[in-house]
């Protein structure tokens, strides 16, 4: 029985993947086709989640690396690591809304902070996450990430983040120790 992590494959993004890693972030996020997973942001937020100039800045960073998961050649998912001296941070992550809920984001998570720990020795991962966004902090607890209250703002009036259609939008900080 082939299911959601059925025979995938990490590796780093090239600059050939901008495109294709755009499309992925930006339909697990917003607009239309983002209301078919349940990581959606379209209710708080219009325009763009990233553009290809922020996606290959992550890419080209020596201290970061954008992990692209691929299944029968197609990328399904991606996400950011970041080495921040004794953590990492974790961020840009996205799956392909036809394949939300089945399991593939528990996997991709553990793989993220397996080669966090693994390539640069850290012991705590580190997200930010939008305040607002109940259902997927809670995810992210489940996966033993928690809450700390720090609070950063969101960047009102920087388009390259979206459209804010509310104005409590902050990003709290959410960490987990790794072992």
């Amino acid at each position: 029985m082939e299911t959601a992590t059925t025979a995938l494959t990490f590796r780093d993004a090239t600059e050939a993947d901008v495109d294709e890693l755009v499309a992925l972030i930006e339909s697990a996020y917003r607009g239309d086709d983002s209301r078919a997973g349940w990581t959606t942001e379209a209710d708080i937020l219009d325009g763009q989640r990233t553009d290809p100039e922020g996606v290959l800045e992550v890419i080209k960073s020596p201290d970061s690396r954008l992990m692209a998961v691929e299944r029968e050649g197609r990328i399904v998912a991606c996400c950011q690591l970041e080495h921040q001296g004794d953590h990492a941070y974790f961020g840009m992550f996205a799956v392909s809304p036809l394949l939300q809920g089945a399991g593939l984001g528990k996997v991709i998570i553990a793989e993220a902070e397996r080669q966090a720990r693994a390539a640069w020795g850290v012991r705590e991962m580190q997200m930010t996450v939008i305040s607002v966004r109940d259902d997927l902090i809670a995810w992210y607890e489940r996966r033993g990430y928690r809450r700390t209250g720090r609070m950063t703002p969101f960047p009102y009036g920087d388009e390259r983040f979206g459209v804010p259609q509310r104005e409590d939008l902050q990003f709290e900080l959410l960490v987990k120790e790794l072992a």
